[in-house]
């Protein structure tokens, strides 16, 4: 039988065990349809209370901001101060004080181009947004990114009038927060002319002028109602920085937001590039007004008392323009020019009616932007010879004349030996002599032969000083402090027959002048001041072709330089030195003064 084949053994490779395993049925991979649901369902719940919790958040985020938010409804019912309006003797506005409005003005009554610059400069998009424009946000923090810092502003005029009427300018995050809420109430309660209209006549343009009209009368002397487009651009320009575009303060910077002006309103379309161009070329300032701040101020106190409460008032003083201006033209000359060579820091002036006391003009320093410290009124300084006259006075009411005869030679009085200037003597001379030439020692003489210090002290009384004096002889040389208005006052009954007169400022307010001197004595003593110009001390304040008498007053050391004389029937005074009692080159009562003096009077209306 064959042989059955051999069996060839097969070989595999070796398995792993799981591979020998049985197959086991494997869990599904996504999660179940009840699991997913249960999931939904954790999901809805949690942002339901996230979003109760996150709504009961904001609302008391907004009742905390909201908690101390001003009633909207009573924005128009604003109170404002009073204003004071102060006249001069012609009827020209020269000062305002508190609040000044204008005409309220509905938006068609306005000048078509003021509010179309307005939206112009200030919110392009009013008409189109909510109150808030996130566009116009983005475009200026991408203007001011690029420009490198602050060049336009993201408010819009809704956001303005909500700030004006409610809030204040601070920059915290509350204030802006209701910011943003007063904006939402005012364009859910007025429409987009309405809040125009608000904004006109509530902005604040500077000087004290709200409102459109007010600035529109201010600055240019019109009404809102018929400004021109070069004018408007002006006005719409100013609620971004009303003090520096100020056309009164800085001209040059008000021409030049003006130019921005109409710039923005040609490319909003508002107006074409060449009424631009016209425009431009157009714009211009009147003359600013004399701007009396001494005075103003001077009257403002003064007139406290004689103002109804919380009721705008407009005051007519005495004050001349022409004068005041021709005073405060002529100190600043001589300040700048000669004074300033000499070491003459300060001055101060006044000029008034020697009949009632009216004041006409009053300069208290070189620059009242710089100091409004009125040293007219408030300075005390020693007058030197320029209080002899009253030492003259008393001598004439205890008895002598012009023509009587006083020595002028060395005087000790214990260990006090008063000299002249020069240190030189002229013997016995007449009273008239011894005025015009200030003679010191004659001056000292006088005082003791007429009842002493006490007796010229009561003399400065009646004529109206009432600044404490030495009670010595040394007050025969002015070394008591006084006025520069007060002594000037003092003067005026040597010129109107003897009546004393109180300085005064308001038109209705002029006090009845008092018989303090013979009229005979101030016949006589107009005599002698009249000397001292023609003869004496005082020859540089001669004006040619009037009858002009004063006295000069030099201090110790050049300290302070006094002239006070009579022209034309008004007293000008004249105070010259520093403020920290520094002495000055040489100056005397005599020389700067005196021509200052000259260079008034010349041009006195």
């Amino acid at each position: 039988m064959p042989r059955p084949a051999p069996t060839v053994p097969r070989f595999y490779p070796p398995q792993p065990a799981a591979a020998r395993a049985k197959p086991v049925a494997q869990a599904p991979a996504a999660p179940t349809r009840s699991r997913q649901r249960r999931v939904l369902a954790w999901l809805l719940r949690w942002s339901f209370i996230a979003s109760v919790w996150l709504t009961l958040a904001a609302a008391v985020t907004v009742l905390w901001f909201a908690r101390d938010l001003p009633r909207p409804e009573s924005a128009l019912d604003a109170v404002r101060r009073p204003s004071l309006t102060l006249e001069d003797r012609s009827g020209h506005v020269i000062a305002t004080f508190g609040d000044l409005v204008g005409e309220p003005l509905r938006l068609k009554a306005f000048s078509a181009s003021l509010p179309a610059a307005v939206v112009a400069v200030e919110d392009r998009r009013f008409w189109h947004h909510p109150g808030i424009d996130l566009i116009g946000l983005l475009r200026a923090a991408w203007v001011n990114v690029t420009a490198g810092r602050v060049v336009q502003g993201g408010s819009t005029l809704t956001q303005q009038v909500a700030k004006t009427l409610f809030l204040s300018n601070a920059r915290t995050t509350k204030r802006k927060v209701q910011e943003l809420l007063l904006t939402l109430w005012l364009e859910r309660h007025f429409s987009k002319q309405e809040i125009l209209e608000i904004y006109l006549n509530r902005v604040y343009l500077g000087s004290g002028a709200w409102g459109m009209d007010a600035a529109a009368r201010m600055y240019f002397g019109v009404s809102a109602r018929r400004v021109t487009l070069a004018q408007a651009a002006v006005l719409a320009g100013l609620p971004r920085a009303p003090s520096r575009f100020n056309p009164r303060v800085n001209p040059a910077a008000a021409l030049a937001r003006g130019k921005d002006v109409l710039a923005a309103m040609a490319a909003s379309g508002a107006i074409t590039d060449e009424q631009a161009r016209v425009a431009t070329a157009q714009i211009a300032f009147p003359p600013s007004p004399v701007a009396p701040g001494w005075f103003a101020d001077w009257i403002a106190e003064q007139s406290q008392a004689l103002l109804a409460p919380d009721a705008d008032a407009v005051l007519r003083t005495t004050l001349d323009n022409h004068d005041q201006a021709v005073a405060e033209t002529r100190l600043s000359a001589l300040l700048d020019g000669a004074g300033a060579a000499a070491g003459v820091a300060e001055g101060a002036v006044v000029v008034l009616d020697a009949a009632s006391g009216a004041v006409r003009a009053m300069v208290g320093g070189r620059n009242f932007r710089d100091s409004p410290f009125n040293r007219a009124v408030l300075a005390r300084r020693q007058p030197g010879s320029a209080f002899k006259p009253l030492v003259w006075l008393t001598a004439l009411q205890s008895g002598m004349t012009p023509d009587d005869a006083v020595l002028d030679a060395p005087l000790r009085i214990g260990s006090w030996s008063p000299v002249n200037l020069e240190r030189r003597y002229l013997g016995e001379i007449t009273l008239e002599e011894a005025l015009a030439q200030s003679i010191n020692t004659a001056s000292v003489r006088l005082l003791m032969r007429s009842g002493g210090a006490r007796a010229v002290a009561a003399t400065a009384a009646r004529l109206g000083i009432s600044d404490k004096l030495p009670n010595d002889a040394s007050l025969a040389l002015g070394t008591g402090e006084v006025g520069l208005l007060e002594l000037t006052t003092a003067y005026a009954p040597f010129f109107n027959g003897g009546y004393r007169v109180v300085p005064f400022g308001l038109e209705r307010t002029p006090h009845q002048p008092e018989r303090v001197i013979d009229p005979a004595e101030a016949a006589m003593m107009a005599r002698m001041l009249g000397a001292v110009v023609t003869r004496g001390t005082g020859r540089a304040a001669a004006v040619p072709g009037r009858v002009v008498a004063g006295k000069t007053g030099t201090t110790q050391d050049f300290r302070d330089a006094w002239f006070i004389g009579s022209v034309k029937g008004v007293l000008i005074g004249i105070w010259l030195g520093n403020d920290d009692n520094a002495p000055m080159k040489g100056v005397m009562g005599g020389g700067l003064p005196a021509r200052l003096f000259h260079e008034i009077a010349m041009d006195l209306d």
